[in-house]
């Protein structure tokens, strides 16, 4: 190999450039309630986010840029600010959603319900959030710099490359507005007036013969169709795979085998859908009159293949943390050293400067102590809430460890969050019963540990990409860290208030017994469920063990088959409406994959395509409108009775018939995805190729 090159940043570190500014901030602060709010509606409906770094750096160089004549250092602090609102949201809406099923309490609701509420879930979302940035302070020269050359940071090097682009005059903005102007075109379509189908669905009878209780649907949004085009046909058919299990096969084979109905009303009685047997309503629609469900295929998923899918997401998490192991134990002797050789105070190199070594010290024991004192953290004493904050502590600093380095080789998307708040929850859990603390009552205090440890690590991995792209175009990591830390405060403020504002049942829901949207089939919010399942069954020994070990089973299969069992598992375990359109988005990255290899174009690897940022804005447009449409129906009965005089499904399917109806809603659909397509298709100019010489230095390290 040629003579290594020193590194040189876009910016050279002697040079004086305006970047931590008002605007720069409060731009940065902006853009992240509106992907913070957009993530976690993704997050609970689907249990998946997007990226936000790129985007915003992409609303960075064309508004901020040209309204607010901003340099590229203060573009840097904008997305910096801006992308602590991703991680964030979902590592909130993965798990403090948990607190409303945990275990059931004398009066009826789970045990966690009262913390449920919005200063608490802002709380630990600050808590989490800090504790990500505050960990990845002494973590930066080891990881960042020291290894620049052996981890790529995909995101945190894309990101700089949009924003040199930006700063050589890049015009790569209009693509990705297109597609959050459509979106939201669409989707208002679609949750106001109601011309277009939310989610299209044919099931077979139970009386069928051959097919009973099958169901195919899909719930056709702008945000779905976007999502499976980012992640691409292999994480998507794998999604799909694991809902055409659930309800193409197991559906209709738990169908044929239970002919008593009443069975299925029990075990949803079990399982907290339903107060009696004698109650009319649940999922599924009981008739205790009849004996019968008006949906059968529901009250069979709900009672039974969500919990096989519980154990799958479970074993799949587990198995996709094992695999880190070595990347775990090199990741952590790595943090160590860092700390032993870092000379604090001896650089005075603008682009060297972190925080001190004593905010991480300080910070991290104002953190425990905050949370021993703060009354809406749960627990019952001082003492026990002092573990708490030690255990969140001691967890953080080795998962935000394991975090960074993970996504410094394979990318924030396909970063095992979920797998480490599994592990972390099942240690808690183990040195709660070994203190004797079992039982219900302990239960919040498990899942605080796990939301937390959620949360810093999804932070921690968001904020290693933001280091690297400073770190590429020569930014002041002090000034990243104080912004991340801003950004994480400013953006739970509305993070919290987006899932509370979600949470509300319509009326509908009301009469079917529901006090919470989220758990619904609007807003499953399936790790979250997830979360609060593994909890009971350590604490409290109160599991349908039986259908979480054929989840684990299955998953173990499609590891065997070479098949990503946590992409397979959470499919299962989501309605099939979820990944049905994911799949589609997936499809058509395929197929413009597969026709640009055929003529011989390069197909773009990165974010910047064409292709990418035009689904990157169909999934910001749509998820905003769905966040919009949520605030108005919630804020205020008169409005949410106003836009009902707007919906014209009924008179359309009067006019037409239900099943035409829909079908004119998968056009719209189908007509959507061919734009799409047509837009991909068109030959992309790599923005990576305009930074040639400066990526050189970074690709020959």
């Amino acid at each position: 190999m040629s003579e290594k090159k020193a590194f040189r940043p876009f910016v050279a570190p002697e040079t004086q450039m305006k970047e931590f500014t008002v605007k720069a901030v409060v731009t940065g602060c902006i853009m992240g309630c509106l992907f913070g709010a957009a993530n976690v509606y993704l997050a609970l409906k689907a249990g998946l986010t997007v990226s936000a770094s790129i985007p915003i750096a992409v609303i960075a160089i064309t508004i901020a840029r040209r309204l607010l004549k901003t340099t590229i250092l203060e573009n840097n602090i904008i997305q910096t600010t801006g992308s602590a609102s991703e991680s964030i949201a979902s590592g909130v809406a993965f798990t403090l959603p948990g607190f409303l099923f945990l275990s059931i309490d004398a009066s009826g609701k789970s045990v966690g319900a009262d913390f449920f509420n919005y200063m608490t879930i802002l709380v630990l979302a600050i808590f989490g959030g800090l504790l990500g940035t505050l960990m990845m302070i002494p973590l930066r020269r080891s990881l960042i710099v020291k290894e620049h050359g052996t981890l790529p940071y995909p995101e945190g090097t894309a990101c700089a490359s949009v924003l040199k682009a930006g700063e050589k005059g890049g015009d790569i903005a209009k693509v990705a507005f297109l597609g959050v102007g459509v979106a939201m075109i669409y989707a208002f379509l679609q949750k106001i007036f109601h011309v277009i189908a939310e989610v299209p669905e044919f099931t077979t009878k139970l009386t069928n013969k051959y097919f009973p209780a099958a169901k195919i649907s899909s719930e056709i949004t702008p945000e779905y169709l976007g999502v499976g085009y980012i992640i691409g046909p292999r994480i998507a058919g794998a999604l799909v795979a694991g809902g055409v299990l659930s309800w193409l096969v197991l559906n209709p084979l738990l169908a044929t085998l239970i002919h008593d109905q009443t069975m299925i009303a029990a075990q949803l009685v079990k399982l907290g859908y339903l107060k009696d047997v004698n109650t009319a309503g649940g999922p599924g629609g009981w008739n205790p009159i009849t004996h019968l469900f008006d949906d059968s295929s529901d009250a069979i998923y709900r009672a039974y293949i969500r919990q096989i899918g519980a154990g799958a997401v479970a074993a799949g998490g587990f198995i996709t943390l094992l695999k880190t192991i070595p990347t775990i134990v090199s990741s952590f002797k790595e943090s160590i050293s860092s700390i032993k050789d870092r000379r604090e105070g001896n650089s005075t190199i603008r682009t060297e400067k972190d925080l001190s070594i004593k905010v991480v010290l300080f910070g991290s024991l104002a953190l425990i102590l905050m949370m021993a004192f703060i009354p809406m953290i749960p627990g019952d004493s001082i003492l026990s809430k002092l573990l708490l904050g030690v255990l969140v502590v001691v967890f953080g600093a080795f998962f935000v460890t394991v975090s960074s380095r993970i996504v410094g080789i394979i990318g924030s998307s396909n970063n095992p969050i979920s797998g480490m708040t599994i592990a972390t929850i099942m240690a808690t859990c183990l040195v709660f019963i070994g203190i004797g603390w079992t039982g219900k009552t302990y239960e919040p205090m498990v899942l605080v540990v796990g939301g937390m440890i959620c949360i810093a690590a999804a932070n921690a991995g968001a904020t290693s990409q933001d280091l690297k792209t400073g770190y590429i175009v020569g930014a002041t990591p002090r000034n990243q860290q104080l912004g991340l830390f801003i950004g994480a405060i400013v953006s739970s403020i509305v993070i919290g208030l987006t899932i509370k504002v979600l949470d509300h049942p319509t009326q509908e829901m009301i009469n079917q017994g529901f006090t919470h949207a989220i758990g619904t089939d609007k807003f499953p919010g399936p790790q979250a469920t997830l979360m609060a399942t593994l909890i009971k069954g350590i604490l409290s020994f109160n599991l349908d063990w039986q259908f979480v070990f054929v989840g684990v089973a299955l998953a173990v299969v499609m590891e065997l088959c070479g098949v990503n069992s946590l992409s397979f598992a959470v499919g299962a375990y989501l309605p099939l409406s979820t990944t049905l359109p994911i799949f589609a988005g997936g499809a058509i990255r395929g197929l413009v994959d597969w026709r640009k290899k055929k003529k011989g174009e390069t197909v773009a690897e990165d974010d910047l395509g064409r292709g990418n940022l035009f689904a990157t804005g169909l999934v910001a447009g749509g998820a905003l409108a769905g966040v919009a449409v949520a605030l108005l129906i919630a804020g205020s009965d008169s409005i949410a009775q106003k836009l009902e005089l707007v919906d014209f499904e009924k008179s359309l399917e009067n006019a037409l018939s239900p099943g035409a109806y829909q079908i004119i809603g998968v056009l719209a659909f189908a007509a959507l995805a061919i734009m799409l397509y047509r837009i991909a298709m068109k030959k992309d100019k790599n923005i990576l190729e305009e930074n040639e010489s400066h990526l050189i230095d970074v690709h020959d390290l």
